[in-house]
């Protein structure tokens, strides 16, 4: 059994959550109501808490420290569980889309610009 699988198990009642977090119980099932944790539940429809829920709950508990509300605390996890931003990645170019670029700029007649468009694309060779 791996260790990511461990933590996702609902292992803890709430009792034990409390001592964990300092929380109390209504904090606790205020946050779940938010849906900022998803405990399991028994038969008996008890909570059963994993390490993971643990963990997301001490974050809560930091964010407010720091003086987040909930909004800002559901924003923050929102932004956390995003794919990161594609455009926010330099581009990779290919050798031959480099190639095509160099052969472009330095045509006979166009004028050497070295403020123009490409010159993000080639600035690693001017240095």
């Amino acid at each position: 059994m791996t260790n990511r699988v461990r933590r996702t198990m609902p292992i803890l009642p709430i009792s034990i959550v409390m001592q964990l977090t300092d929380l109390t119980a209504r904090q606790i099932r205020y946050y779940e109501e938010h849906g900022l944790i998803s405990p399991a539940r028994t038969d008996g429809n008890k909570r059963m808490f994993s390490l993971n829920d643990v963990d997301v709950l001490l974050e809560i508990k930091d964010f407010l420290d720091q003086g987040l509300n909930i909004a800002g605390i559901k924003k923050m996890f929102e932004l956390k569980n995003q794919p990161q931003n594609v455009m926010a990645e330099p581009k990779a170019i290919s050798d031959d889309d480099l190639r095509r670029i160099f052969r472009e700029e330095m045509m006979p007649g166009k004028p050497h610009d070295r403020h123009g468009l490409r010159q993000g694309d080639l600035s690693r060779f001017y240095h």
